[in-house]
């Protein structure tokens, strides 16, 4: 059976959120620190989830914070991700890439 992708993105979209809500220092602590959780999705099932937090050019630019999701099946070698990027300076873009790279 497919992945319920709605399902996976809800929890994405989610986890995302609770990570734009940290400050770009926070995010930095997470670099190379893989994050993985487990949780239910609107449709019942459980999803691995996976936070990782990347240097998005050099150290000290910008950071790109990816999560992504399966549910333990096909998609598991190919997850669903979303991501963001964050600057030193605050900004935030939804999307990387985003037309943004640091210096």
């Amino acid at each position: 059976m497919a992945m319920n992708e709605q399902a996976a993105q809800a929890l994405i979209n989610d986890w995302l959120g609770e990570l734009k809500q940290r400050s770009y220092n926070d995010l930095t602590l997470m670099i190379g620190r893989t994050r993985t959780e487990t949780r239910r999705g609107e449709d019942g099932k459980e999803y691995q989830l996976e936070a990782e937090v990347f240097w998005a050019n050099k150290k000290g630019g910008d950071v790109l914070v990816i999560v992504s999701a399966d549910d333990g099946g096909l998609r598991a070698s190919h997850p669903l991700s979303s991501s963001f990027l964050r600057g030193p300076d605050g900004y935030l873009a939804e999307e990387w890439p985003n037309g943004r790279f640091s210096d």
